[in-house]
């Protein structure tokens, strides 16, 4: 991986930390409106933590493979199936 490693990992532990926390409100039943702003907000952490991570490899990966001309399509391909994944 490319992405910046200590970001990325101090990001996926945040977001861990955060699940525990609901995990936790939902065992003392919380109110729902609470665990669901919860769960939108670890949702935008992991969202965030993607496109770093998908940023690094179109700017690394995918950009190597175009200068080098090797797997240029496997690539392209990767980045599609990903993208189909979002819509």
């Amino acid at each position: 991986m490319k992405a910046d490693h200590p970001t990325v990992t101090r990001m996926l532990k945040t977001a861990r930390g955060q699940l525990d926390g609901v995990l936790k409100m939902v065992e003392e039943d919380r109110y729902c409106v609470d665990i669901s702003t919860q769960l939108l907000a670890i949702e935008a952490l992991l969202k965030k933590t993607n496109k770093i991570v998908l940023h690094a490899h179109l700017k690394s990966c995918v950009s190597d493979s175009f200068r080098t001309g090797v797997d240029v399509n496997e690539k392209i391909d990767e980045v599609l199936k990903l993208l189909d994944k979002f819509v």
